[in-house]
């Protein structure tokens, strides 16, 4: 447990990664460092997330490991516009090295069509092969030179990457139009510029992408406001939101953004909290109300008083919750990092085994080209011994990808859990996508969750001896001292009448039961039908009375008073406004829907009838609720928990998706493994909706990227793939899988209910 406490999380920004195996090996090398306890990179977002003991590891021994593999760890600390314009930066380099590249391959396009369909090299054979060298070695060697950097810092660290693989087809190719003058080969140098051509072409394809995969992010980012009027020394003064500090009073007119977050005291409004919540109708907003950070006041002039700066406020928070689910993996992905993990050695082992195939058996290979060349124009079966055995080989160090495997499964993650932020779904660890997805049963709490949380007195049922006004005073005497929202509505009653709430003695919560303590001369009892038969009370003469309150949904406590029943007080808990069509939508999706309360049966059971729910589970203590959850997961197998209270916590930890209700305590928010900003229920189905659109999207990636390499793999072996088509497959079958994440934006995850 000790150990627990000490771990910390570190985030590295990692520079040079080029491809999934990248990544892989980068991941490899912390995780197998004594004292990290779990890492995870991420090539899309190129950030590595690193959980581990200070008292074993330090964070420049993690920077030294990465170091040590090859890669760059950027230190420096960036605001979040700077991330921004370096996000632009990378895109606006991958872009000019591309249209370089082209102005020199369209050149070697044009020179080598009559060459490649007439046979004619013009204008002469030499002045032909010397202008394909000449053309290809800037594109190469110039525009090119990072891969063949990156490439050798791999080699040179005892491993191997996707720009290993191009450095070795490209410089096979090239070493061919030299070699041509001396030796019976084709001449491939102009094919070599191609190929790196189409690798920088996906190279900034595939940059721009990523950067439209994290765009939910830098959308957040731009959200907040860059200046605050804040009151100093009695004088509105206009200063940057940085220096806005907890205390300071900020003015806020109608049509300005909310510097950060804070508390009304003094005017009221309407408030847009769609950046926070999704929601588009303008909440009322009035003194003693919270404001958000980045939220726009449309009406009134209000003064609001900052209660969190900097990285404590809710925008904040929201970025760090979306970048460490960013950080975290799905479990499908790891079959994924598996392949990956051995895909580049494999795919040398395979090219040195078509090189060597091509020279052994080269009758056979060629009757295969023969046949093919009557449907395919490129393959050519004339070629000779060695130039058709580089030909095979080139074309297989050009197709192989582990980049579509790679970016597969974060690239969609990061679109997910983008938009989950921008609907009020905050979804903090990448597991709970997949999980979610194969939920049988969601498990609801019911005050604060299904109902408003705001309960009231309905209902005074005073016994023979008592009046209502007795009956009231002496229940809310005992339940000043508790915090329990039905207690909170009897003081509210008591307060509302004038009545005067007695002194008490002894207090004691009585868990799951009720509340007791001596006031004046009288030890009063508030709660269960449990706590008054154990104080010997009999509540026979009222039971008819209590029947006909729960069946009406209300929360029916009895008062006693020494050994003398008092009377009922009746409480009901409205409602949510969605809660209703909320379940009958979650019903339609095939989920099975339950609720688990400390409320009597008959009241839950009433409850659970309105709004639709499949099974209740009724008076559960506090800490019984684990008991449950896991006697439902033994019966339906995967289950969500749906809660907001501190007792809820444990129960959201156990069930196998947590989901907290953003108006609920920081505790089961921070035991969640989703958390929704919104309070009422809808944002669980929009939930449930991104986690199967999501998923959906990983499945169709990884289908495509391992497909792609099974097919084109064995076709590059047989020589039927030029090395240029073959490397704009491999540039497409990337560009493919981002773009497809990226498609996801397009599904609808509202629930239906909201549609206008």
């Amino acid at each position: 447990m000790e150990q627990a406490q000490q771990l910390e999380r570190s985030t590295l920004k990692i520079a040079d990664m080029t491809c999934a195996s990248c990544a892989q090996r980068v991941e490899s090398a912390l995780d197998n460092t004594e004292g990290v306890i779990d890492a995870t990179v991420n090539f899309a977002a190129e950030k590595a997330t690193v959980e581990f003991n200070p008292a074993q590891v330090s964070d420049y021994d993690l920077k030294q490991i990465v170091e040590d593999t090859g890669y760059e760890v950027v230190e420096e600390e960036k605001t979040e516009v700077e991330e921004q314009d370096e996000d632009q930066q990378k895109i606006a380099k991958a872009r000019s090295k591309m249209l370089w590249s082209w102005g020199l391959t369209i050149p070697i396009i044009l020179w080598m069509i009559p060459e490649m369909f007439l046979g004619i090299a013009w204008p002469t054979e030499t002045v032909y092969h010397l202008g394909m060298i000449a053309l290809a070695t800037p594109i190469l060697l110039l525009v090119g030179r990072k891969t063949y950097y990156t490439a050798y810092k791999a080699i040179s660290h005892g491993s191997a990457n996707m720009d290993v693989l191009i450095a070795m087809g490209t410089g096979a190719a090239f070493i061919t139009g030299p070699a041509s003058f001396f030796t019976p080969l084709a001449d491939y140098a102009g094919v070599a510029g191609m190929i790196m051509t189409f690798h920088l072409t996906g190279r900034y394809i595939e940059t721009k992408a990523k950067g439209r995969a994290s765009q939910a992010i830098k959308k957040l980012l731009e959200l907040g406001a860059k200046t605050a009027t804040v009151v100093r020394e009695g004088e509105e003064v206009e200063v940057p939101v940085d220096e806005v500090q907890v205390g300071d009073i900020m003015v806020i007119k109608p049509g300005e953004k909310v510097p950060t977050d804070g508390e009304i005291i003094e005017g009221e409004s309407a408030i847009d909290e769609s950046m926070a919540t999704g929601e588009s109708m303008p909440v009322k907003k009035t003194v003693g109300d919270e404001v958000i950070g980045a939220t726009i006041n449309q009406r009134g002039l209000i003064k609001v008083k900052a209660t969190k700066v900097g990285k404590d406020t809710f925008l904040s928070q929201v970025i760090k919750m979306v970048e460490e689910a960013q950080g975290t993996k799905v479990p499908i992905q790891e079959f994924a990092d598996r392949v990956t993990s051995i895909f580049v050695p494999t795919v040398l082992i395979i090219a040195a085994v078509t090189f060597g195939l091509w020279l052994l058996f080269p009758e056979t290979l060629r009757e295969v080209t023969t046949w093919a060349a009557a449907y395919l124009p490129w393959v050519n079966p004339n070629l000779g011994l060695i130039t058709g055995a580089i030909f095979a080989t080139i074309a297989v160090l050009v197709i192989a990808c582990p980049c579509a495997l790679g970016l597969a499964t974060p690239t969609a993650l990061m679109v997910g859990t983008g938009m989950g932020a921008e609907n009020g779904v905050l979804i903090r660890k990448g597991e709970a996508i997949q999980t979610l997805k194969e939920v049988h049963t969601i498990v609801f709490d019911k005050t604060g969750t299904i109902t408003e949380g705001h309960p009231a007195v309905t209902d005074l049922v005073p016994s023979e001896g008592f009046s209502e006004a007795e009956l009231l005073q002496l229940a809310a005497s005992v339940e000043a001292g508790s915090e329990h929202p039905l207690g909170e509505a009897i003081v509210r009653r008591a307060q509302e009448d004038d009545l005067t709430i007695d002194d008490i003695s002894g207090f004691e919560a009585i868990t799951g039961k009720g509340v007791q303590a001596q006031v004046g001369d009288s030890q009063v009892f508030v709660g269960s039908r449990r706590l008054m038969d154990e104080q010997d009370i009999d509540v026979s003469p009222v039971e008819d009375r209590m029947k006909t309150l729960e069946e009406e949904a209300k929360t029916a406590m009895l008062i006693g008073v020494d050994n003398q029943l008092a009377g009922i007080i009746a409480v009901a808990d409205p409602l949510k406004e969605d809660s209703k069509q909320a379940i009958a939508e979650l019903r339609d999706l095939g989920l099975e829907t339950a609720m688990i309360t400390g409320d009597n049966e008959r009241t839950a059971k009433a409850i659970a009838q309105e709004v639709g729910i499949d099974h209740v589970v009724a008076e559960v203590l506090p800490d019984g609720k684990v008991d449950e959850i896991m006697k439902l997961q033994d019966e339906f197998g995967t289950v969500a928990m749906v809660g907001d209270g501190i007792n809820d916590a444990p129960a959201l930890t156990q069930a196998n998706v947590g989901i907290a209700i953003g108006t609920g305590t920081d505790i089961a928010i921070e035991s969640s493994d989703v958390t929704l900003v919104r309070g009422n229920l809808s944002s669980v189905i929009t939930a449930i909706k991104l986690s199967r659109a999501t998923f959906r999207k990983i499945k169709q990636n990884l289908f495509w990227a391992f497909i792609y390499n099974t097919i084109a793999i064995p076709v590059a072996i047989l020589g039927l793939l030029h090395p240029i088509i073959a490397e704009a497959a491999m540039a497409t079958s990337s560009i493919s899988v981002v773009t497809n994440a990226n498609l996801l934006r397009r599904v609808d995850v509202q629930p239906r209910y909201l549609e206008k």
